[in-house]
C-alpha cells in the first residue's frame, strides 16, 4: 500500500481518491452537499461510480435550488442519491422549547441545531463504511488550511476520510465545472460561495473569504457545523 504521507499537491483528485481507497476498504461513501465540489468529485470520478456510494442530508432548511442540483445529478448520471434527514422528535423539541432561530442566539446554541439537523443524520449514514469522500479544500478558510488528502476520521469511528480537492483553488473548480458543463446552484450567481442550510447562508461579500457567508455572525475560527470536527 502507498505510503500515505507522500500524496501532495502533485497528486490528482483520482490518485487522492484510489489511495483513499486502498487504505480504507470496499465500503466508499460521498457526502454531497451539492456544492460545486461535490458536482465536480462526481464528475470526476464518475467512471467510478461502482465504487462508492453517494448520501446527503435533508436538514429541513436547505433552499429549493440545492434540491434543484440534486435531481439535475441524479438524472445526468443515473445516480442514485441515499438521503438522510434529523430525527423527527429531536427537531420539533428543538422548535417547541427555543423558537426557529434559536441558532442565532449563540454560539453553542448553533452547534446544538447542527448536532440535530447535521451531525446525528451523518452518523447513520457513514453507519458501516470504511470510508467517506468529502469536497473539502485547503483555500476555503482558515478551518481548513491544514487539511491533508486523506485522514483519519476519529469521530466517526476511524474512518478513512477522503479530500480529493485539497490542494485544488476556486478557480480550478470553477474551470472544471464551465468545461464540463456541470449542474451549478444557481445561488451562485447571486454571490454566494458556500451553501447550506438557508437561514445560516448569505452571499460573500467582495474580498470576504469563501465561507464567511455561513453563520457570518460567528468568528472564523468557529464556522464549520460539526461535520467536520478537527
Amino acid at each position: 500500500m502507498r505510503d500515505l504521507a507522500l500524496l501532495s499537491a502533485t497528486d490528482t483528485p483520482e490518485e487522492i481518491f484510489a489511495a483513499g481507497r486502498t487504505a480504507a476498504g470496499q465500503d466508499i461513501r460521498l457526502a454531497c452537499s451539492f456544492s460545486i465540489e461535490d458536482v465536480v468529485i462526481i464528475d470526476l470520478l464518475r467512471k467510478q461510480h461502482d465504487r462508492f456510494s453517494v448520501f446527503a442530508i435533508d436538514t429541513g432548511r436547505l433552499p429549493e435550488e440545492t434540491y434543484v442540483v440534486a435531481e439535475a445529478l441524479s438524472m445526468k448520471y443515473q445516480l442514485k442519491i441515499d438521503w438522510y434527514f434529523p430525527q423527527r422528535d429531536a427537531v420539533e423539541k428543538l422548535a417547541s422549547d427555543k423558537g426557529l432561530f434559536s441558532f442565532q442566539e449563540s454560539l453553542s446554541k448553533r452547534k446544538e441545531c447542527c448536532a440535530i439537523r447535521k451531525v446525528e443524520p451523518l452518523s447513520r449514514a457513514l453507519a458501516g463504511a470504511d470510508g467517506w469522500i468529502t469536497g473539502m479544500r485547503r483555500s476555503q478558510s482558515v478551518t481548513r488550511n491544514e487539511l491533508q488528502p486523506l485522514e483519519i476520521d476519529k469521530v466517526n469511528g476511524g474512518l478513512i476520510k477522503i479530500n480529493p480537492l485539497t490542494f485544488w483553488s476556486s478557480d480550478q473548480v470553477w474551470d472544471y465545472a464551465r468545461k464540463r458543463q456541470l449542474p451549478i446552484n444557481q445561488l451562485y450567481k447571486q454571490g454566494y460561495l458556500s451553501i447550506g442550510c438557508a437561514p445560516c447562508t448569505r452571499p460573500v461579500r467582495e474580498g470576504e473569504s469563501e465561507r464567511s457567508g455561513r453563520w457570518w455572525w460567528e468568528n472564523p475560527e468557529h464556522r464549520e457545523c460539526g461535520l467536520h470536527r478537527r
